[in-house]
């Protein structure tokens, strides 16, 4: 009989984590697959889950969870034997492959650019998270060579030229595509979902207060309370128009999907200063606003603004040009029909093309075509 069992493992990520629990884990666990999830432990697992959640010990000292964490994390995954081991986490590559054996398969979900994150992280002087991208791209290199490969973004493709791409489009939601949005844009309200941070847009988005006097800003997503703190100093006297929700708190996939349908959004929100991290990334989040027939408001980049073109849903400005964001907000103001055919256009593209179902298929195949590679003996 063939194994089919199936673990997913991450420290790092929450356990309800959408592109780990909703969409890999249940198109997986749909398509046959015993399927096991090892994450930090959470209060947001009730046990009624459709998949089986092993936990270990929720660890925030980051040398805590990469030492003490790695080995829980080996240990609970070693006694399940499964074909295969599916990790999220750059922190897991040594007891990933200390898992991979002649018999199973070990696939490396690479969800970001991890050597160009390292660099910008500020929490260490720039010489020692060079010296650190270095160490990384080194022992990734030689440890992952038995591995697949799966990649969340297209241009990966780039840097891991042998990688499968399956990429973190969003679950269709029948709700929000059916939710027609005639007539509802308020013409003040902007939102942004997703965890915050400051190379995320948090301050950008925070002024945006005091470059119109109109607009309220809406944050949903996990914020620490010293940025949040940041945030409402940067809005100063219109801090009473910035909500956040999410301060010190993750914030679950069904809070962030209530927050769609709330309000008639004037833009969905994505002014990040220009980094190597993000510059290239088609967000998560521009396939959710879309999703909700939300127009785009994001910066400028060239990758950004070829989207946005190509799909014709939004608007891209200088994220540092407090003018043209003026202007760009004025315009989506002065023009609400216009403003709702983005909105609509982007629903269309997501739709039609920019869905989970289909990466669920490739993913479903990929699976299977591994497991009949280890049966036959490849």
């Amino acid at each position: 009989m063939q194994n089919k069992k199936v673990v997913h493992m991450t420290t790092v990520h929450h356990p309800l984590d959408p592109r780990i629990f909703y969409k890999e884990c249940l198109s997986l666990k749909n398509a046959g697959y015993n399927v096991t999830l090892i994450a930090p432990t959470s209060s947001d697992i009730t046990g009624e889950e459709k998949i089986e959640i092993k936990t270990i010990k929720n660890r925030s000292n980051r040398l805590h969870r990469l030492i003490c964490g790695s080995i829980e994390m080996y240990k609970v995954a070693k006694g399940i034997k499964a074909a295969v081991y599916h990790f999220h986490d750059p922190e897991l590559i040594p007891i990933a492959w200390m898992l991979k054996k002649k018999g199973n398969t070990v696939i490396y979900d690479i969800h970001e650019d991890y050597q160009t994150g390292i660099v910008q992280r500020d929490y260490l002087i720039l010489p020692i998270r060079k010296i650190l991208a270095k160490i990384y791209k080194l022992v990734e290199k030689i440890f992952t060579k038995k591995m697949e490969l799966c990649l969340a973004e297209k241009y990966y493709k780039d840097i891991y030229p042998r990688g499968v791409c399956i990429l973190n489009y969003p679950l269709i939601n029948k709700a929000l595509l059916k939710k027609e949005r005639k007539g509802e844009t308020s013409g003040k309200e902007l939102l942004y979902t997703g965890n915050m941070t400051t190379d995320r847009g948090a301050l950008i988005h925070a002024e945006l207060l005091n470059i119109d006097p109109e607009v309220y800003v809406y944050c949903y997503g996990k914020c620490s309370v010293p940025l949040a703190d940041e945030m409402n100093r940067q809005a100063g006297d219109n801090k009473e128009r910035l909500y956040i929700s999410g301060i010190n708190r993750y914030l679950p996939k069904k809070e962030i999907d209530k927050a769609y349908v709330s309000k008639g959004w004037l833009a969905g929100l994505a002014l990040f200063p220009p980094t190597k991290h993000y510059m290239k990334k088609e967000l998560t989040k521009f396939f959710e606003y879309m999703t909700a027939g939300i127009p785009i408001l994001c910066s400028d980049f060239p990758e950004w603004e070829k989207f946005i073109t190509k799909y014709q849903c939004g608007l891209t400005v200088d994220p540092y040009n407090s003018k043209k964001i003026k202007e760009a907000l004025d315009y989506l103001k002065a023009h609400p029909e216009e403003a709702i055919a983005m909105g609509e256009r982007g629903r269309k593209a997501v739709a039609d093309n920019l869905n989970w179902e289909r990466e669920e298929e490739k993913l479903v195949s990929w699976y299977a075509k591994l497991l009949r590679g280890k049966n036959e003996g490849e």
